[in-house]
């Protein structure tokens, strides 16, 4: 059964959408209905834009607008849930961001907390205040992950989520089999979602999904390997972590960030029209790297190479 995604339980494989840029650098827009597409046709549990892995930290304002404009239209079109990104590493930026994704009516908006410097607990809640202000009802989730300058303790997402009826989920690195004792009244009350690749052994211990950097190798293998019995699931994702080891950690080791590394494997996947290019000023995966992803896919995880040349 597909997991469910309406209404505030969502769960499952989320896929996002990745940009594509010609050789001058430019966004080819077009892009972005042929994954959603694809997406559709994996059978996800839904998509959204706006992430790290769409680079919305280099997007303009009128870039922002239009990407997620277009990407509202394509999800509407296959009738997928959808969410919008609004991350900004700014207050007053997110602000406008998370005002005009709630024009475009989508399942929830992700939110990430003010980046530039780190906030204590009580700045959490005052920017937390008015995003659900300028949310206007949207839901909310919180995009929370291990490189950003406030992430939040489990005590602290557990006094947020009686707090903030809004807040429905929370994207976040997961952790050990502590940290999810101590999330365990967040996770009775909103969708904790947790990186592609541990999505196995996440979900065992009570996540409810992914945002998942796998779909972007195969988002069909993605969803097949959030079906598998336990066993099966838990073999893939050591599989997987071989896999990450040889060919994704060397990309990670000369400095590359891990955006970086998902569009290489969107790449190599070879299921959307895509290169490795990136927003200016990111320098993007080589030729070599894309190859060396294909050969260790095969080697270690070939259920996800169905669509590579």
């Amino acid at each position: 059964m597909k997991p469910a995604a309406t209404g505030t339980d969502i769960r499952g494989v989320w896929a996002t959408i990745i940009n594509r840029l010609d050789e001058q650098g430019h966004l080819d827009l077009t892009t972005i209905d042929d994954q959603v597409s694809a997406y559709a046709r994996a059978g996800v549990a839904g998509i959204y834009s706006g992430g790290t892995a769409s680079e919305i930290h280099c997007q303009t304002e009128a870039e922002f607008e239009e990407i997620s404009t277009r990407f509202a239209e394509a999800a509407r079109a296959v009738d997928l849930p959808f969410q919008i990104g609004a991350a900004h590493p700014l207050p007053q930026g997110s602000l406008r961001r998370i005002a005009f994704s709630a024009r475009l009516e989508p399942l929830a908006i992700q939110i990430t907390l003010p980046d530039w410097t780190s906030l204590d607990f009580d700045s959490v809640r005052l920017f937390l205040n008015r995003a659900v202000t300028a949310a206007a009802g949207c839901p909310l989730v919180l995009y929370n992950p291990p490189h950003a300058k406030t992430v939040l303790t489990p005590a602290q997402m557990n006094e947020i989520t009686k707090s903030y009826p809004s807040l429905i989920g929370l994207k976040c690195g997961g952790g050990d089999a502590a940290w999810y004792a101590d999330m365990a009244p967040a996770l009775k009350r909103i969708s904790v979602f947790i990186p592609g690749h541990f999505y196995a052994s996440g979900v065992r211990q009570g996540a409810h999904g992914s945002y998942s950097n796998m779909a972007c190798l195969s988002p069909k293998a993605a969803v097949d390997w959030a079906q598998m019995s336990d066993a099966a699931a838990a073999e893939m994702e050591d599989r997987i972590a071989t896999f990450n080891a040889e060919a994704i950690a060397p990309i990670i080791a000369r400095g590359h960030p891990g955006f970086v590394c998902d569009k290489a494997m969107a790449t190599a996947g070879g299921w959307a029209k895509m290169n490795p290019r990136m927003m200016w000023p990111y320098t993007g995966a080589t030729d070599e790297d894309i190859l060396l992803i294909r050969s260790a896919a095969k080697r270690h995880i070939p259920e996800f190479t169905s669509d590579m040349p």
